[in-house]
């Protein structure tokens, strides 16, 4: 076995400090996101990724936050903590690198009831476990991060220990890796939507897209990270024709699928369904989605920009627009992808899909939701959508 080859000692126990090597914004000026491109170099490291795989990102929470969530619970953040690894650490670290600062619970809220020694606050919080219907607590607790609830109800008070008990273990967040390593065998390319938005009168940063944005790109470009192996990927058979539908940063997979599918000169043919809001700010990748088009290297590019007429357009209304080429290529063994928002477009595209499939095959609904579960069983139909 070559070292090229060999398993990494690198892995999610065990991050590999790798480099930031470049951050660009993809979204332009006017755009009301702020869409980033980031090149992680894994040199040196052992780790081997394919096209379809994720990379995991282990963030640290903004030293800001940490320092408002020390000053409300009267903390000075020296005092010395047990982590459940046995570990002792100051305080300041634990909140920096080891749990969640967002996400507080009803059994948080629990808690500080039990902790709290004004009456009015246990009052309030009485009420809140009590009284208040699951779908109005759900949105009081969605609002909210544990520095709302520590102020909120300033007369709970804990040992440095059990404070930090009430979190949960920051998490290591994945992002579908946006290169081939066919042609980037020693770096990782990412599309990141970075995350910023108010609730409850303040303002809130995604841990892990403004560390990557902000954190790790102006003071230490260092960023742990391990690669998570994925079903999701390219066929073996080079010549199969792929569909990929991914609107927004859902495009990330594709666009290394297509750095793929063109190195390696696959003869099956590629088709992309992309789509955000507005073309003039919003078109990820623009130049290369185009240069490859116009050089017949991506057979087909469908684009959907929802805002750019007063009639909103998604990549759904695309295939819809297309369905009986779209068939065309499913019934003569296309592959069917789609990566991005599980909420609403995953849903809707699926909805597509057994549409298109129905009328487009002649079935009833019936015969149609069997035809997609055997793609599905066939790897025929593969999602990555979070």
């Amino acid at each position: 076995m070559t070292a090229e080859h060999s398993p990494s000692a690198y892995s999610k126990d065990n991050p590999f400090p790798a480099k930031l090597t470049e951050r660009r914004r993809l979204s332009k000026p006017g755009s009301e996101k702020d869409t980033q491109h980031f090149v992680v170099d894994i040199a040196g490291s052992g780790l081997t990724y394919k096209c379809g795989d994720s990379l995991g990102v282990y963030p640290t929470n903004d030293p800001g936050l940490v320092d408002e969530v020390l000053q409300a619970m009267a903390f000075r953040g020296d005092e010395l903590v047990t982590l459940k690894s046995l570990e002792t650490v100051p305080l300041r670290e634990a909140l920096l690198k080891r749990v969640s600062l967002a996400a507080p619970t009803k059994k948080t809220l629990q808690i500080l009831h039990a902790y709290a020694t004004a009456v009015d606050e246990q009052a309030r919080l009485h009420n809140l476990l009590q009284n208040t219907q699951p779908e109005e607590l759900a949105k009081y607790l969605e609002e909210r991060e544990f520095l709302d609830i520590f102020l909120e109800y300033p007369s709970a008070r804990f040992s440095p220990n059990a404070f930090l008990d009430l979190f949960r273990k920051l998490q290591p967040r994945l992002y579908s890796i946006a290169s081939s390593p066919v042609l980037h065998p020693h770096e990782i390319h990412l599309t990141v939507a970075v995350v910023r938005y108010k609730t409850n009168n303040r303002q809130r940063l995604g841990v892990a897209s403004t560390f990557l944005a902000d954190r790790a790109a102006a003071h230490t470009p260092v960023v742990p990270v391990f690669v998570s192996h994925s079903h999701f990927g390219l066929p073996e058979d080079h010549a199969r024709d792929i569909i990929m539908v991914g609107p927004g940063t859902g495009i990330a997979p594709f666009r290394a699928f297509t750095q793929e599918r063109i190195a390696k000169q696959s003869p099956g043919r590629s088709w992309v369904f992309f789509g955000d809001q507005r073309r003039a700010f919003d078109y990820l990748y623009e130049e290369e989605w185009e240069l490859w088009h116009r050089e017949g290297k991506l057979a087909k590019l469908d684009l959907a920009f929802s805002r750019d007429q007063a009639h909103k357009v998604y990549v759904q209304d695309r295939m819809q627009e297309k369905a009986a080429e779209l068939w065309a290529w499913i019934k003569g063994g296309a592959i069917f992808y789609v990566c991005g928002d599980a909420k609403r477009m995953a849903k809707d595209v699926d909805l597509a899909l057994h549409d298109i499939i129905a009328h487009q095959g002649g079935m009833d609904k019936t015969a149609a939701a069997d035809y997609v579960k055997a793609m599905k069983k066939e790897k025929r139909y593969q999602r990555d959508v979070y």
